[in-house]
């Protein structure tokens, strides 16, 4: 009787621990890729970070400590020039990308008609992939054959044509043109989304005690859309500080390393130059001072506490 008992309690006991472990289970999948395709990486970035290492070098390679951190933080005026380009680019696209997209996002919540048809156009530059719209931007800004130019010579704005990607007075602006006009949909897709959300009865209120416009939009509008302007504001800067390929297809962060980010110079650091042990500790440095941003600005945003 007692045997017959203990094995109840075991199988129960099983039973409860297979029910326990089952969502693990269903887990295992998602966490081991988690494992293989990102955690090792940055493990291996971390390992590369303290070595000295080129494929291609027929010696010099092994431990190198602290030696490429010191060398990142002790004065060196190409990191630092990247990382002064990259805060340039982020602000540069941030602060434009969010306010032609909140302009965007106001206009297409209005009712019209086309409407739907409108918003399709406005968002499928978000469709399309970096490569294909630096070809296409390249293009326009072609010095012999873009489009940019006939326009503008045609306009008499320009008596001849402009190498737009070749001069450093216009590389940086055009660069910022061409991502701008690949970002704005973002921000118009997340800032409709979060004025849909505002409820008609507040507007009517304000509009009975003969608020205008300007009082709807600061006093209603953007507290309510404050949290969506935090996060895609911070998402959008962290993806441009990482952004590459766009920057990398039109101009290679030249001329004159004019258009160099941090996320470039780590690029040609490893492609180019093949020093990935010194790339893997630029691109440590960098991801700190992304953690240490992100935090920072979401604690002085308040981000998550009510406006209203």
């Amino acid at each position: 009787m007692i045997s017959l008992i203990r094995g109840k309690l075991v199988k129960i006991r099983k039973l409860q621990f297979h029910n326990m472990m089952l969502p693990y289970y269903f887990l295992s999948p998602a966490a081991i890729l988690f494992l293989v395709f990102l955690l090792y990486p940055i493990l291996n970035v971390v390992y590369f970070s303290f070595q000295h290492y080129n494929p291609s070098a027929f010696y010099g390679n092994g431990p190198a400590g602290f030696e490429n951190y010191i060398n990142i933080l002790t004065g060196n005026k190409r990191f630092v020039n990247a990382f002064l380009t990259s805060l340039k680019w982020i602000l540069s696209e941030v602060s434009l990308q969010l306010l032609f997209g909140l302009v965007v996002a106001l206009l297409l919540n209005q009712k019209f008609h086309g409407r739907a048809l409108v918003r399709s156009l406005i968002f499928a530059p978000w469709a399309l992939s970096g490569v294909i719209v630096s070809i296409l931007w390249s293009l326009l800004y072609n010095e012999h054959i873009g489009l940019i130019n006939d326009v503008l010579m045609r306009l008499s704005l320009i008596k001849k044509p402009v190498a737009w990607l070749g001069t450093l007075q216009t590389v940086f602006p055009a660069v910022v043109a061409a991502e701008l006009w690949r970002g704005i949909p973002f921000f118009a897709i997340s800032l409709l989304a979060a004025l849909q959300s505002v409820p008609d009865e507040l507007y009517e209120s304000c509009s009975i005690d003969g608020g205008g416009a300007l009082w709807k939009f600061f006093a209603i509008t953007l507290p309510y859309i404050k949290d969506t302007i935090i996060l895609t504001t911070l998402l959008r800067s962290v993806w441009e500080f990482n952004s590459v390929d766009l920057i990398m297809n039109l101009t290679g962060g030249g001329p004159a390393n004019h258009t160099t980010t941090l996320s470039v110079y780590i690029a040609n650091l490893a492609i180019k130059n093949q020093e990935f042990g010194y790339g893997s500790a630029v691109a440590i440095v960098s991801f700190l001072f992304l953690l240490i941003f992100a935090a920072t600005y979401l604690h002085f945003s308040k981000f998550g506490e009510e406006s209203l």
